[in-house]
């Protein structure tokens, strides 16, 4: 039976709005607030929503979290690693409470909606004030507003929510002209190494008059670039009745005609021609996709669960190709996975060899329990893992400097952002590619799109010179 998605009732959201108001309100609140934010997108576009809660509450912005009256880590769990980072760094802001007593420290997001998890940041974790998952973000005002009131510390994670959706939280943009704009939620592959269905739960997908509203408005606010964001944003409709699904949905928001337009992240067993078609008629969806392969043969793609095959993905890059010649791909690779033998990793290798990914995210296989995968026979050893991986950063590495280097000589279309974080005399921004180009600007030019002539390729970004009277 397919479960419909339903929007968070209006007086559950205007419930939240009265805990801001009475927090905003309170004496000895917080007056300052830190977010620490791991993982993906979505994690990050979460942070932008804490953020705008907290400022209607009255806190504001700390420098760093050694001066914040109110420390959030919001966490990811797909990789160990991460799960590890977020962790180390909430036990040493034990410290930093020794010597301030009023620092209250919160830990969300994914990582808590772990099965278990909340019931050790209870035995372990003493220290931490405020405790929630993925699915009560929306709740986190109430939940802040009991912490202060009730002096003591606040746990609540609520199961996967029955195909609710939050709508009209407060948001907190990092960065004025560009955005996020989720579309939909959770996600139903089940992908066997991965955690995701368990702490993001189904997919909901979000009405689309709403996601065009959003994206009307962010025009209107002089955003010149959203990127769309979903665990699996090709499966965008298949919950609602309204008939939309995503090239239909995709080709809407290019009409509303902010410049630029992204979207993350795709499967590739869902990527129709009809979204090919799509990008390819665009007047702002520009030509670069992330499309997560993860691995290049097709006995370990079935044991992954990802519903293709090496050939019919390779069939769906050429179909993209043939279609927007110019496309810059990425992908996500994951090596070691359990039972991957040394001629099944180097299917991986040839795989990466033939699509030529302008770049690719690549991880040792970490297992998350509750997986299928995690309790597979055959787990690889560190050694061997190690080696596989700096073999495939190696393969990697030489193929983009190959395209970069093919991009030196053409003019590419820059939305500054800032001055580049290691020459302050220079911009920074990121090409219709989503690749960082550097060149020689000032900081009035942050915000405009401008011409770049690309005359040097780095090894992850691009630097070029202004054409000049070129100025948006």
């Amino acid at each position: 039976m397919k479960r419909m998605t339903a929007e968070i009732p209006q007086e559950t959201i205007q419930a939240e709005q009265e805990s801001m108001a009475r927090v905003r309100e309170m004496d000895g609140r917080p007056a300052s607030y830190f977010i620490v934010t791991y993982g993906c997108q979505m994690n990050v576009h979460d942070s932008e929503s804490l953020e705008g809660m907290l400022q209607q509450m009255g806190l504001t912005g700390a420098a760093d979290r050694t001066c914040a009256d109110f420390v959030i880590f919001n966490t990811c769990c797909v990789r160990d690693n991460a799960e590890r980072r977020a962790l180390g760094n909430v036990t040493w802001l034990k410290e930093l409470k020794k010597t301030n007593p009023q620092l209250r420290v919160a830990v969300c997001g994914c990582m808590i909606q772990e099965p278990g998890m909340a019931e050790q940041i209870l035995r372990t974790y003493p220290f931490v004030d405020l405790a929630f998952g993925t699915h009560n973000l929306y709740h986190f005002p109430t939940l802040f507003e009991q912490m202060l009131i009730r002096q003591r510390r606040v746990i609540e994670v609520v199961p996967d929510d029955l195909g609710s959706v939050p709508e009209d939280l407060p948001i907190v943009r990092s960065n004025p002209y560009q955005a996020y704009i989720t579309i939909m939620y959770g996600c139903n592959n089940f992908c066997s190494y991965c955690i995701v269905p368990s702490v993001r739960g189904r997919e909901r997908s979000r009405e689309s008059s709403r996601i065009l509203a959003e994206a009307e408005a962010l025009r209107r606010d002089g955003v010149r670039e959203i990127m769309l964001l979903g665990q699996n944003v090709n499966s965008y409709g298949l919950d609602r009745e309204d008939g939309m699904r995503f090239p239909q949905l995709l080709e809407a928001i290019d009409k509303v005609g902010i410049e630029r337009i992204r979207f993350m992240t795709s499967h590739p067993k869902d990527l129709s021609t009809d979204l090919m078609d799509v990008m390819a008629a665009g007047s702002h969806i520009c030509p670069q996709l992330h499309l997560p392969v993860q691995h290049g043969n097709n006995r370990i793609l079935k044991s992954m669960n990802r519903r293709y095959t090496r050939e019919q993905y390779l069939e769906k890059v050429a179909m993209l190709r043939e279609r927007i010649p110019n496309i810059s791909l990425s992908t996500d690779v994951i090596v070691a996975y359990p039972g991957e033998t040394e001629a099944e990793f180097e299917d991986t290798c040839s795989l990466v060899e033939q699509v030529r990914y302008d770049s690719a995210f690549t991880f040792i296989y970490s297992p998350r329990t509750g997986t299928p995968a995690a309790i597979m026979p055959d787990q690889i050893d560190p050694e061997t893992a190690s080696r596989r991986i700096q073999q495939l950063i190696a393969i990697q590495k030489q193929i983009t400097a190959e395209n970069f280097a093919k991009y030196v000589g053409q003019v590419h279309h820059v939305l500054v952002d800032a001055p580049s974080r290691r020459d302050p005399s220079q911009m920074s921004g990121k090409n219709e590619y989503n690749i960082t180009v550097n060149f020689d600007g000032s900081p009035d030019m942050i915000g405009q799109i401008l011409p770049i002539r690309i005359t040097e390729a780095k090894e992850t970004t691009l630097k070029g010179t202004l054409v000049e009277d070129s100025h948006d």
